[in-house]
């Protein structure tokens, strides 16, 4: 136990709500400049375009895979923090969050390759 008491801190379902809220912030971050790309293309093609050819390097690709990564954990997140609020279910929920984990990094993952 540290300090201040909190020995929860640190556990496997302490971290994957930590996971589910940074990934909803950087989500959040993330969707002003999304819609800003979007907006270029009602200032014309060109604009658009030199973006797209930005957006083609491979940190650029790497950056989408992450984004993806977060997504995905973020929904999964949501769903099991849904399973833990509306259902009697309780054992199980470190493998959950494991699963979920797993589940998001073979998304991303399959996402990098399909990209490169």
């Amino acid at each position: 136990m540290n300090a201040l008491g909190l020995k929860h801190r640190g556990s496997t379902l302490w971290i994957a709500a930590m996971i589910h809220r940074i990934s909803g912030l950087a989500l959040a971050i993330f969707l002003p400049v999304h819609f800003f790309v979007l907006s270029l293309a009602f200032h014309g093609g060109a604009r658009l375009d030199s973006f797209l050819r930005w957006s083609d390097q491979p940190l650029v690709k790497f950056a989408e895979a992450c984004l993806v990564f977060l997504l995905t954990v973020h929904l999964l997140g949501g769903l099991r923090v849904l399973i833990i609020e509306n259902l009697n279910w309780h054992d199980g929920q470190k493998q959950l969050a494991t699963l979920a984990a797993a589940v998001s990094a073979i998304v991303a993952f399959a996402f990098l390759v399909r990209v490169f």
